[in-house]
């Protein structure tokens, strides 16, 4: 069987679920779910691609599988991290971060002057972001790229002596570092919160996050596919509709309510929770589509087989984890 093959990956998964089981009994059932989604995802797709016979209904039943083929790559990688514990998610994020941003900077236009700062947020910045989360000191990890990194960027620019559109280049360097490496990091930066009666279960707030926030991504896909009529914004992302984003968001919500269980919240708290990662992962989709058609490409990358690159897939989840972080942390930390 193929490393690569759904069978594979599948078998994978379910051999996490049963560690998780016997680590953490509702973690395991939230990510059974999970398990149990793709699975039926993709006896659904299947099915459907059997009985397509139009073209516009093949390229969007096509669109749906490499959705759920990329799921299964990243459901299996996430639930190896989960098994390896808090250092394993940091280093998981941190690869993320780095590819997201290679992506990222591949896009912008950069100068010979630019490539030593690069040089520092490659190997020293985005690294020294997750390290900080791992000795768990908040107070610097929480300002070190807004703050530090952004008056440090600029003038290690000033001294290659290299003027030519430096406010522009400068700017596109800042938010991408901002994007892909401050932001992300707040999703494993759960792992280190000390919420009262829920100490060692960080890990399924991480979960929570992910799930509800792609589960949102899907679901406001579906929902236009079956009603979308009223276009959001045409020019940036042709795809999303009104009636997909109004769908998708309230069955995200409700989904995120359901999953209470799982969390600190009561099933209104998981609601609001559920609708604050939804409407900001719609955000996060929203702008990073206005940079892709800004730079003329349609995706990022090409790293997730026939699913564009990882910013691709994680640009909701950069705009979703830094405010889920903080409202977690403002109402249920001590």
């Amino acid at each position: 069987m193929s490393t690569g093959s759904p069978g594979y990956l599948a078998q994978q998964v379910a051999t996490a679920h049963w560690f998780l089981r016997m680590q953490d009994p509702l973690l395991a059932w939230l990510f059974g779910g999970v398990l149990g989604i793709l699975v039926l995802a993709s006896a659904i797709g299947a099915v459907l691609k059997q009985t397509a016979k139009s073209d516009a209904a093949r390229a969007t039943i096509d669109n749906l599988n490499a959705r759920t083929r990329a799921w299964w790559k990243m459901c299996a990688i996430f639930a190896l991290t989960l098994l390896v514990g808090r250092v394993g998610s940091l280093v998981l994020f941190a690869l993320l971060s780095l590819l997201a941003l290679r992506e990222y900077i591949t896009l912008m236009p950069t100068r010979r002057g630019d490539h030593r700062t690069l040089l520092w947020i490659f190997f020293v910045i985005t690294p020294l972001q997750y390290y900080l989360i791992g000795i768990r000191w908040y107070g610097f990890f929480a300002i070190m790229i807004p703050a530090v990194a952004f008056l440090f960027i600029p003038t290690r620019m000033a001294m290659a002596g290299d003027t030519g559109h430096f406010l522009e280049r400068a700017a596109k360097i800042q938010f991408g570092i901002m994007i892909c490496s401050y932001c992300l990091s707040h999703a494993p930066a759960l792992l280190i919160l000390n919420i009262p009666g829920f100490e060692g279960h960080d890990a399924r707030l991480l979960l929570y996050l992910v799930l509800v926030d792609q589960m949102s991504d899907v679901l406001q896909y579906v929902w236009g596919k079956l009603s979308g009529r009223h276009k959001i914004a045409p020019r940036v992302s042709p795809n999303k509709t009104w009636e997909g984003f109004v769908g998708g968001i309230l069955t995200a919500t409700a989904l995120g309510a359901a999953l209470w269980w799982a969390t600190p919240f009561t099933p209104l708290q998981a609601a609001g929770m559920s609708l604050v990662i939804a409407l900001l992962g719609f955000a996060g989709g929203l702008v990073m589509s206005a940079i892709k058609r800004d730079v003329g490409v349609k995706d990022f990358g090409a790293i997730i087989e026939g699913h564009g690159g990882i910013l691709d897939r994680i640009d909701s989840l950069c705009f979703a984890a830094p405010i889920f972080f903080h409202l977690v942390r403002y109402f249920f930390v001590p």
